[in-house]
């Protein structure tokens, strides 16, 4: 009686371990994307973003976690994000709103416990919230939708803020550096690792292979250019999600500055032993690396991984929405979404076309080789060559 009593809490830890909802290692951070950098297959995303984007999302669901629990709420209905649906259709347990506390209560690397609405650190209630479905979400997001009058009016006053403080940028190309780059009359490929980079990437195969744009990584996109076998000509960005490795690459390094010169990124490549410039610019960075592309001469600007809808300027956010937008207006038909080049654009050769020629062709050196005098003789000695080969195999086996 006293073994069984001395087990029973064990066991009644490993029976509510395994009626857990996700059980893992916990991992937390503020910022998402620097958590997503050490996040491992298996862990507990503990991160505190408000609205949560598609990017964000995508990026958490790469690395497999157990569950992802969200101090601020994941969609707080100001408009409809599309994060919280991503985490949530790849089965993800998303638990949403548990408050600034989880921070203090939960360390990093303690094992933790997602059961129903409420995280535990062993047998103890940490933290507790909503608990998202896909039903919670639908009737989320249809109210978020009911609200998208009043952040349409926020960006359009934002819009007007921003004009005025980088009208000389939109304008005249006031404050692009001068870069080694030359890119008058080429082709550009700017790389942002967002929304399906990697399937427009694999599209784009033979529009890279045949007109070799120039490459441009904006910062993260530096790296999906290297997964994808290419290496970026440019690196832009405040350099906060390019590996090390991909910065010393041999490309050249444009950091983005605050508009008052601030570079926080330049501090990184300096330590790396890489040269750079800066680009000062109240714009995002994906933003700055189209406008100086386009201010430099380039004649076909390709955007992979970027925002094209209205959803995703929403989704965002309202502090580089204006950028995004005015940057799209001053580049007019210069700039093509990559998944309009697929669509658009075709190899000049076919394989089948291929296929014919080279059919073609060999019925044309048939048709020399039977009608000339040398080829029939060159047939005839063949065809002896070949009556011996037989004959010789057929004596191996007789």
């Amino acid at each position: 009686m006293l073994r069984q009593m001395r087990l029973s809490p064990f066991r009644r830890g490993r029976d509510s371990a395994r009626s857990a909802d996700a059980v893992g290692t916990a991992r937390l951070d503020r910022r998402t994307k620097r958590l997503t950098g050490r996040l491992k297959q298996g862990d507990v995303a503990i991160i505190d973003h408000i609205d949560v984007d598609r990017v964000a999302a995508d990026a958490l669901v790469a690395t497999s976690p157990a569950a992802v629990v969200n101090a601020a709420p994941s969609i707080s209905g100001r408009y409809p994000n599309l994060g919280p649906e991503v985490i949530v259709n790849a089965g993800i347990p998303l638990l949403d709103n548990v408050g600034q506390e989880v921070f203090d209560k939960v360390k990093e690397g303690k094992n933790v416990r997602l059961d129903g609405d409420t995280l535990y650190v062993g047998d103890e209630p940490v933290a507790k919230g909503v608990r998202h479905t896909a039903e919670t979400l639908a009737e989320a997001m249809i109210e978020a939708r009911n609200g998208l009058s009043t952040q349409l009016e926020a960006f359009a006053a934002n819009t007007m803020e921003y004009m005025k403080r980088e009208r000389e940028l939109l304008l005249d190309g006031v404050g692009v550096p001068n870069v080694k780059t030359n890119f008058e009359g080429e082709h550009v490929l700017v790389v942002v690792r967002g929304y399906d980079y990697r399937a427009d990437l694999d599209v784009l195969t033979p529009y890279i292979r045949e007109y070799h744009p120039i490459l441009i990584g904006v910062d993260g996109g530096a790296d999906a250019l290297i997964e994808a076998g290419y290496t970026p000509d440019m690196i832009i960005g405040d350099m906060d999600s390019v590996s090390d490795d991909v910065l010393r690459c041999g490309a050249e390094v444009v950091v983005h500055a605050y508009p008052d010169g601030r570079a926080p990124g330049l501090e990184r490549t300096e330590a790396l032993g890489v040269d750079a410039l800066t680009f000062p610019a109240a714009a995002t960075s994906e933003d700055i690396a189209m406008l100086l592309a386009d201010e430099k001469g380039a004649t076909l600007i390709v955007a992979v991984g970027t925002h094209a809808t209205l959803v995703e300027f929403l989704d965002k956010g309202r502090a580089g929405m204006a950028s995004t937008f005015l940057t799209r207006l001053r580049l007019g038909g210069k700039l093509i979404d990559a998944k309009g080049v697929s669509r658009l654009y075709r190899q000049r050769v076919s394989p089948l076309s291929m296929v014919f020629l080279i059919g073609a062709a060999l019925c044309a050196l048939a048709a020399a080789v039977a009608v000339s005098t040398v080829g029939r003789s060159y047939l005839q000695v063949f065809g002896d060559w070949f009556d011996d080969l037989l004959f010789q195999i057929q004596r191996l086996f007789s």
